[in-house]
């Protein structure tokens, strides 16, 4: 089983009071997870085999496992949901007080699938279950909204949130190339990526290379006007 578990230890933020649309999830995601404890311990039915995310979900015609996965957690280890709705709280409340509770679950769920999408693609023959690569693609939009705000790693770390962002994307693909240790690192950084072309409006194909090209081309005036400098003409 391969299970979305976060590893980086809680970040110190302001998210304030709780916002509805992060209350609704809180909700879901423990409710689920007392059904799966009952469902294994009590009456021996674990529900993980139909609701967890399996590649052959496809073939099968269980797409909805592409959502119900994000709701299912690792229950031999409570930090696993406590880390995940740790994380959400604190970066996802500023994000849906700014965008509106709609957008906000949108949001949330499309890079939740598409954190399954790529788990999938990656690794067709093992299960996945969690809510981590959402929460990784809203810790994404939280950067690109305060990228300067203050945070703290592990409680003792002052960082940038773009510098968080960015320190959790370099350990995933870090930890990507070791040998397995039972995390979807793919679903992680799968739920940044959809989550940065969504925030990037990359599905307005036109418009997104256009700025893409643009940004390529003011870094590339950029080093000229340096090395101008540096080698004046006379």
């Amino acid at each position: 089983m391969s299970s979305l578990r976060g590893q980086y230890g809680p970040s110190i933020g302001l998210a304030g009071r709780i916002t509805p649309g992060i209350k609704g999830l809180f909700i879901a995601n423990f409710s689920v997870y007392v059904l799966q404890i009952l469902t294994q311990r009590v009456g021996n039915l674990p529900i993980e085999p139909i609701f967890g995310l399996r590649p052959e979900m496809v073939y099968r015609g269980w797409l909805f496992q592409l959502v119900t996965y994000m709701f299912l957690h690792y229950t031999g280890w409570l930090f696993h949901i406590v880390l995940n709705m740790l994380m959400l709280w604190m970066f996802g409340t500023e994000v849906e007080r700014a965008w509106g509770t709609r957008e906000f679950v949108k949001y949330y769920f499309l890079c939740g699938i598409g954190a399954g999408i790529v788990s999938c693609l990656t690794f067709p023959n093992t299960m996945t279950i969690g809510a981590s690569g959402a929460v990784f693609g809203v810790m994404l939009a939280y950067a690109f909204m305060f990228p300067r705000r203050q945070i703290y790693f592990w409680f003792l770390f002052p960082m940038e949130a773009r510098s968080f962002v960015l320190l959790c994307a370099g350990i995933e693909l870090f930890e990507l190339l070791n040998l397995p240790d039972g995390v979807a690192h793919t679903a992680h950084l799968g739920g940044m990526l959809f989550g940065y072309l969504y925030l990037k409006r990359a599905w307005r194909l036109r418009e997104f290379l256009t700025e893409l090209r643009w940004k390529l081309r003011r870094r590339r005036f950029k080093v000229m006007h340096q090395d101008d400098d540096h080698y004046p003409y006379h």
